[in-house]
């Protein structure tokens, strides 16, 4: 078995996941039936940042790359690939917060947004 490949699809389809929980909100306003996925994907991405915790993706993709013989990391997901960029010296607890507030900023933002363009045109007063 190639757990380095399974390692690197497993990175992916997480990466994939914390997109879909920032961004999920946009198919949204294309396909309103994609809330049904995304309102739970998102309280979950926000739980683990307001928790603190680690996505149980994060210790799947480290026991892969130990398995194939590759260094493991320390921390979450978020801190490994995307802080990493954005915050050099890396993740701390009001990080957290902070991303799990601008995940639900965007998200409430943007469900707001797709049920005012469902329920149409706001009509004056008479």
């Amino acid at each position: 078995m190639n757990y380095r490949l399974l390692a690197d699809i497993t990175a992916v389809v997480h990466l994939a996941f914390v997109v879909f929980v920032v961004l999920g909100a946009l198919l949204v306003l294309r396909w309103p039936r994609v809330a049904w996925a995304h309102v739970p994907a998102a309280a979950w991405g926000v739980l683990i940042e307001f928790a603190g915790w680690i996505c149980p993706l994060t210790p799947l993709e480290n026991r892969l790359r130990a398995l194939a013989g590759q260094g493991t990391y320390e921390g979450g997901f978020v801190e490994r690939y995307v802080l990493a960029a954005l915050y050099p010296s890396g993740l701390t607890r009001t990080h957290q917060v902070v991303l799990g507030l601008l995940v639900l900023a965007i998200n409430v933002g943007l469900y707001a947004w797709a049920w005012r363009r469902r329920r149409g045109p706001a009509r004056p007063p008479e």
